[in-house]
């Protein structure tokens, strides 16, 4: 059988600061990416088992089948991955925690007969998601921010619009990428911040001091006024007829 030329949307994530964790901990996240990853392509209704997963070390490669809609790689996919890491990250220690960068591209790849995948598009897709802007979009984003996602400018034209759920072209930024030999622009965005729990940015009730003993002081004036005192002071003025 020989390499098949075929146009496919590719996918590829990558463990922030995974060097330094320790074989087991790396093992762990990496199989724990590995399943929230598939669980997120499969709510995004794409067959996994019909995917060409490539592992990179510190994360995955994913080239889609054919037919599929570029734009279900952004939504539902992206927020289905950033809520997995979320859920995952709350359990989980220093060594454990996960934050992922994301690219998207498309274009012609060459498919080989035992499962292979090459061409100029995975090139893009490995320089963006290396690119310096989008490590630094990631680095400088608060811990709560568990993904960035960057789209070429290929993809980006041919996904992004409004009134598409998920793709509202305020999310996106775009930025300049320089990676080697590679320069372009990409579009970046970031999962959003899960809402904070109602019960610990409500503000505290205002409490009222405990109120005194109810006192209560009558005192008449001789031009006709009576002053009336009960916690606090008030004048009360009647006038006499002549």
């Amino acid at each position: 059988m020989e390499w098949e030329l075929s146009y496919r949307a590719v996918l590829a994530v990558d463990i922030e600061r995974s060097a330094g964790r320790g074989d087991p901990a790396l093992l762990t996240v990496r199989a724990a990416l590995r399943t929230m990853l598939r669980e997120s392509v499969e709510r995004s209704r794409i067959d996994w088992a019909a995917c060409r997963v490539d592992d990179l070390g510190d994360g995955l490669r994913v080239t889609a089948p054919s037919g599929v809609r570029k734009a279900a790689l952004i939504h539902p996919l992206f927020d289905e991955l950033a809520t997995r890491l979320r859920a995952h990250n709350r359990l989980a220690g220093p060594l454990t925690t996960i934050r992922v960068r994301m690219a998207l591209h498309a274009g012609d790849v060459r498919l080989g007969p035992a499962g292979e995948v090459a061409g100029r598009p995975l090139e893009v897709l490995a320089r963006l998601l290396d690119a310096p802007a989008v490590r630094t979009e990631l680095a400088d984003a608060p811990p709560q921010t568990v993904a960035v996602l960057a789209l070429s400018e290929h993809f980006h034209e041919e996904t992004v619009q409004p009134g598409q759920p998920g793709m509202d072209p305020e999310d996106y930024r775009q930025v300049a990428v320089h990676n080697k030999e590679f320069s372009s622009s990409a579009w970046l965005r970031s999962s959003a911040a899960p809402a904070a729990d109602a019960t610990e940015t409500a503000k505290a009730p205002v409490v009222a001091p405990p109120a005194g003993p109810s006192r209560m002081t009558n005192r008449a004036s001789g031009h006709g006024a009576i002053y009336a005192v009960q916690n606090g002071v008030q004048h009360i003025t009647t006038t006499r007829s002549p």
